[in-house]
C-alpha cells in the first residue's frame, strides 16, 4: 500500500497503487477537499484480453473451454453462461434434461464453495480481525484457517468430479457434459461434503460472534436472478428490489456499458437508473426464502446474533452472505450426491444453426451475462460478455465516496487501508472485467 497526502488549499490525495488480496491488477485514487470527496477512481489498469473479439469465427463447441480461461477462480460461471446462451441460439434450451440441469447446479455448488471460502477466510477475514494476511492471522486463529482450507478443498473436489479437473474444467459442453460421474464417484465425495457442511454451519455462528462490521448502509438497487422454485445459480428471470423484472434475453437491452478513462473495464449501469449491485448480498436479499433449509437456519441464527434482519443494506455484510451461500451450496451438493442416479444421457444432440441467445448465471461475484450470435454452421458471429465486477465497479466508487467522508479524520495510511478493505469486500475479479482498450489518436 502506498498512501500519499498533498496539501494545496486543503486538498488531500489518497493513493493505493496496487490493491492487495484481489484477483488482478487495480489501484485507488481518491481526492478530497475540506473533508468532501472531489474525485474517486477504482482504477483497473490490467491489460484487456479481447475474448469477445477472438471468439468470433470459432465453432460454438469451443466457446465453453475458451471462456473458462477468462478466470481461474470462476471458470464454471463462464462455462455455464456460455452454454445456456448458445443453447438458446441453437434453439435447444428447453430440451435440456432436468438431470443435466441438476448436474450443472452441482458443478456450480463446487465453484461457490471454493471461491466464497477462499475469499472469506484467506482474503477478507484478516481485514475484519486486524491482520495483514491469512498467514499472520493463522498464528492466532490457526484452527479457523485449517477448517476453511478443508472446506475450500471440498469445493475443488466437486468441480473436479464434473469438470475433469479443479481449475479450468474441461468436462462441460454445450448441451450438457462430456460424461456424467459414476455413482461410486459421487458416493465417495458425500461424507466429506456432509462433514464440511456441518463444520461451516458452526463456523458461521462463530464468525457472527467475533466479527465487527463497519457501518455503510446505502439504498442499493440489488439485481439478481430470481427463479420461482430454487435459489439462483443457473436459471431465472433477472429482477431487482426496485422493480426491474426482465427475461434473460432482455438484460442486454436494459443495461449500458460505459467507457471511463481510468479503467480498462467498462462500467455497467441500468439505463435511466444508474449504478446497481450484483453478488451474494443481492442474491440473498432477493431470494432468501429459497435457501436450502439448513442454510435458512444458519441465516436466522446469524441475523439474530448481529441483530440485523434482512434486508441487509450494509455492503460489508456480503461477508456473511457468502458464508450463508456456501452452507447452501454444501447442503444442496449433499442432497444431489446422496440422491444421485446417472442421467440417461449426459448431453443433448445439437444441430448448428444461425441464431442469437443471451443468458446469465450467478458467478460467486454476481451475474455473468453472455450473448452470442451464431452463423448457420454454428460459428460465432459476435459475442458480448458482462462480468460481475464491471457491473459492480460504479457502485464500488459510490461506496468509496460515502466511506471516505466517514473516515476523513483518520491518517492517510488508515484511510487508504479502510478504502482498500471496502474494495476487497466486493471480492472483485479484475481480470474478468478488462474489456476496453484505450486508444489515442495521433495526427500523421
Amino acid at each position: 500500500m502506498n498512501a500519499a497526502k498533498k496539501k494545496n488549499d486543503d486538498v488531500r490525495t489518497i493513493q493505493v497503487k496496487a490493491l492487495a488480496r484481489v484477483e488482478g491488477e487495480g489501484a485507488l485514487n481518491l481526492t478530497m477537499r475540506g473533508g468532501k470527496v472531489e474525485n474517486v477512481e477504482f482504477k483497473i489498469y490490467e491489460p484487456p484480453r479481447f475474448y469477445e473479439a477472438f471468439l468470433r469465427g470459432r465453432g460454438y463447441e469451443e466457446v465453453p473451454d475458451i471462456t473458462a480461461r477468462i478466470c481461474g477462480i470462476c471458470p464454471v460461471a463462464y462455462q455455464m453462461s456460455s452454454c445456456h446462451a448458445l443453447e438458446k441460439a441453437m434453439g435447444v434450451f428447453e430440451q435440456v434434461d432436468p438431470a443435466i440441469r441438476s448436474l450443472r447446479n452441482l458443478l456450480y455448488c463446487g465453484e461457490w464453495i471454493e471461491s466464497h471460502v477462499l475469499h472469506m477466510f484467506m482474503l477478507h477475514l484478516p481485514d475484519f480481525l486486524g491482520y495483514e494476511s491469512a498467514i499472520s492471522m493463522a498464528q492466532d486463529h490457526g484452527a479457523i484457517v485449517k477448517r476453511s482450507l478443508r472446506i475450500k478443498k471440498s469445493g475443488n473436489d466437486l468441480v473436479e468430479l464434473l469438470g475433469g479437473r479443479a481449475v479450468h474444467p474441461v468436462g462441460v459442453c454445450v448441451g450438457g457434459f462430456y460424461r456424467a460421474p459414476r455413482p461410486s464417484e459421487a458416493a465417495a465425495l458425500l461424507p466429506e461434503i456432509q462433514s464440511c457442511r456441518d463444520d461451516l454451519c458452526d463456523l458461521m455462528l462463530e464468525l457472527a460472534g467475533i466479527v465487527q462490521f463497519p457501518k455503510l448502509e446505502r439504498d442499493y438497487e440489488f439485481v439478481a436472478l430470481c427463479p420461482d422454485d430454487e435459489y439462483p445459480m443457473n436459471l431465472g428471470r433477472i429482477k431487482s428490489n426496485k422493480g426491474l423484472n426482465v427475461a434473460q434475453e432482455e438484460f442486454g437491452t436494459v443495461t449500458q456499458e460505459q467507457q471511463v478513462e481510468h479503467s480498462t473495464a467498462l462500467h455497467a449501469v441500468l439505463k435511466a437508473r444508474g449504478a446497481y449491485a450484483v453478488g451474494p448480498l443481492a442474491r440473498l436479499n432477493l431470494n432468501a426464502e429459497k435457501l436450502h433449509p439448513r442454510s435458512a437456519e444458519v441465516l436466522q441464527a446469524v441475523a439474530k446474533a448481529i441483530k440485523q434482519p434482512l434486508p441487509w443494506r450494509n455492503s460489508y455484510l456480503a461477508f456473511l452472505a457468502r458464508g450463508i451461500e456456501s452452507v447452501h451450496a454444501l447442503a444442496l451438493a449433499a442432497d444431489l450426491l446422496g440422491n444421485y442416479t446417472p442421467p440417461v444421457r449426459s448431453r443433448i444432440p445439437i444441430t448448428p444453426r444461425s441464431g442469437i441467445g443471451g443468458h446469465g448465471t450467478e458467478a460467486p461475484r454476481g451475474i455473468c451475462w453472455h450473448e452470442y450470435r451464431t452463423e448457420t454452421d454454428g460459428t460465432i458471429a459476435s459475442a458480448r460478455i458482462m462480468a460481475p465486477t464491471s457491473q459492480n465497479q460504479k457502485t464500488i466508487e459510490e461506496d468509496l465516496c460515502q466511506l471516505a467522508e466517514q473516515v476523513a479524520a483518520l491518517s492517510d495510511e488508515e484511510t487508504a487501508m479502510r478504502c482498500e478493505h471496502l474494495i476487497r469486500n466486493y471480492d472483485p475479479c479484475i481480470s474478468c472485467s478488462t474489456h476496453f482498450l484505450k486508444l489515442t489518436r495521433t495526427n500523421v
